[in-house]
């Protein structure tokens, strides 16, 4: 097991570590396993894959990653553009806010924008200075500007599926406890348990799968020919994520001593960032025969995980 140690679209984990600061922040990698997303894999309606848990978001494992490291914050959206605005100047005299789900097109400072849908996003907002909106995006753009106006557009995330209303952010970050990240990540252990094992509590959008079923299907449309979206998705974003995650979880479980748990997650890394090569080449045959090498080790995982416990 070797570490990987790089850039990759850790967002809302990078806000997260900025905001809670070099002394208080742990690792990026323990920040991102405690969100849970590295245990599970769900297909979207049946055709989108995401390796994250089935009914799994951002905003869920934002939530719970702030929990288990004993912070707080004042979580707000909706309103009109104009009290969303007002809403963030005010919140970022008192500190940085996390703004987010943003969507990634439409942040113009980026090259190539805009692109409506080019993704959801999360961005530390520093300050509201007059009509200008001065934040850190950590896909590489510290201290970026943008029109408020524009900001305000791409804040209304209009493409982003897992909220219910636009202008999401959070504020008035507080550590309420001090807690070992190894403790956090023990008190986690039982989440990712529930998440490997499906959880139904969650709404989902129909036809969507989970686990072996997702990935499996997923071989499916591979053999079939990936539509052009898909396959732009797991190309530039997907692969490289999930693998990063995964071998993070791996490094984390390794931390509590769920040895057999962290070489089963190892393997999943390992397994997934195999597929980046066939799938930018148009080997479709290998990609399907190490999607339907992984399917089977989420419910191994699962169990590692159950048994560690007992």
């Amino acid at each position: 097991m070797f570490g990987y140690t790089g850039s990759g679209p850790y967002c809302y984990t990078s806000c997260l570590g900025m905001v809670f600061g070099p002394e208080a922040s742990p690792p990026l990698a323990i920040i991102e396993t405690l969100t849970g997303s590295p245990f599970g894999v769900q297909l979207e309606r049946g055709t989108m894959p995401w390796f994250d848990p089935y009914g799994w978001s951002p905003e869920i494992g934002v939530d719970d990653a702030l929990a288990l490291l004993g912070w707080r914050c004042t979580r707000s959206d909706g309103g009109t553009p104009e009290e969303a605005l007002a809403r963030l100047r005010a919140a970022c005299a008192d500190g940085p806010v996390v703004a987010g789900p943003v969507d990634m097109g439409l942040l113009l400072y980026r090259p190539g924008t805009p692109i409506r849908g080019g993704g959801d996003h999360y961005v530390v907002v520093i300050a509201v200075d007059g009509d200008a909106v001065l934040l850190h995006d950590p896909h590489g753009h510290p201290y970026a500007t943008l029109p408020a106006a524009d900001f305000v557009e791409a804040w209304k995330a209009e493409t982003v599926t897992y909220i219910d209303l636009p202008y999401v952010m959070r504020s008035g970050f507080v550590r309420e406890r001090e807690v070992d990240a190894a403790d956090a990540l023990r008190a986690s252990l039982p989440g990712a348990v529930a998440w490997l094992s499906g959880r139904d509590d969650l709404p989902t959008a129909p036809g969507s799968l989970g686990g072996a079923a997702a990935v499996e299907a997923l071989a499916g449309l591979v053999r079939q020919g990936l539509d052009a979206d898909t396959r732009f998705l797991l190309e530039k974003f997907g692969i490289r994520l999930a693998a990063r995650r995964l071998g993070d979880a791996a490094m984390c479980l390794t931390m509590v001593g769920a040895d057999e748990a962290a070489a089963i997650a190892d393997e999943q890394a390992r397994l997934i960032g195999s597929l980046q090569h066939p799938l930018v080449t148009g080997d479709g045959k290998a990609v399907e025969a190490g999607l339907l090498r992984l399917a089977p080790t989420y419910e191994r995982l699962r169990e590692a995980l159950v048994a560690g416990q007992r």
